[in-house]
């Protein structure tokens, strides 16, 4: 099988070499040269056989836009556009409804993973018709984790189903990840009966009901740096959280532990928290996302 990439970041090229470990044949395109399999758009095309399947994974808004828009120009009827990044569930309609009149068929595609879905596979939240879900099959299945199908992969609904259910997800990540920083400001604090902060939090890997994959995530962060003094308590916010919230909002949902962890991000750019720093390390590790080093 034969795939288009765009985007090969810090999570397209890992989706490259997962590809490729199973055997489809990838052509990817990067506008960085270096890690670039062709030197444009037109080739892309050229180097795949019809008809084609290209997967965006660029970042949201604009340069997604851009990408989908200068595709429908070297792409023909049948061909089918998968955008794979953060985009709004309402661009998909957009991008689907501008494809349509070309014959260009398009699904979208929520990804879980970070930097750590080459080792571990990637989490897929995909919206589309039927028809074109199963002739996407196979790299769904070769970018998801071994096991159970619908453990690591989901047919949400149809287009812009995908990225809101990412939408959701990430919202969810959010207030999870402002829990654990919250207890781990907690415990820090308490250092006069407190003796190992790393230590109890390694603890509550195995057995407890808290435990988690972003739990053992806190702990490498830990152990490389247990008082988290080479970060600041800055973290940024992707735009899921707040898109997130919108929707409950329209929808009457209530989300006090989601919008709390969303205003509790701002606050970290008000001042340096110890919590703030672990949410930003947390980040650091699961994705890769950039942290604001201490001078």
């Amino acid at each position: 099988m034969n795939i288009g990439l765009i985007g090969l970041g810090k999570m397209g090229n890992n989706m490259r070499a997962r590809l490729k470990k199973s055997g489809i044949d990838v052509v990817g395109y990067d506008t960085n040269p270096a890690v670039s399999d062709v030197a444009d758009l037109p080739a892309l095309a050229a180097a795949l056989p019809a008809p084609r399947i290209v997967w965006v994974m660029v970042p949201a808004g604009a340069i997604t836009d851009g990408v989908i828009h200068d595709l429908a120009e070297v792409l023909d009827e049948g061909d089918l556009i998968i955008d794979g990044g953060n985009s709004k569930f309402t661009e998909d309609f957009k991008h689907s409804e501008f494809l349509a009149p070309k014959g260009i068929q398009f699904m979208d595609a929520g990804v879980s993973g970070g930097v750590w879905g080459l080792e571990n596979g990637y989490g897929l939240m995909v919206g589309g018709t039927a028809e074109n879900v199963e002739r996407a099959m196979p790299v769904f299945d070769a970018l998801r984790p071994e096991g159970p199908r619908a453990e690591g992969f989901v047919h949400v609904g149809e287009v812009g189903a995908g990225h809101y259910a990412k939408m959701v997800h990430n919202g969810i990540e959010y207030g999870i990840m402002q829990a654990y920083a919250e207890g781990y400001e907690l415990l820090d604090a308490k250092k006069d009966i407190i003796k190992d902060v790393t230590g109890t939090f390694k603890a509550w890997q195995r057995g407890t009901v808290v435990r988690s994959w972003l739990l053992e995530l806190l702990v490498r962060a830990l152990e490389a740096d247990p008082e988290f003094r080479d970060i600041q308590g800055y973290v940024d916010d992707s735009g899921e959280g707040r898109w997130t919230l919108e929707e409950a909002i329209e929808n009457a949902v209530p989300m006090p532990a989601i919008s709390a962890s969303i205003f509790a991000r701002f606050v970290s750019r008000q001042e340096d928290s110890p919590s703030m720093k672990a949410v930003a390390a947390l980040r650091n590790q699961f994705g890769g996302h950039a942290v604001k080093e201490l001078d």
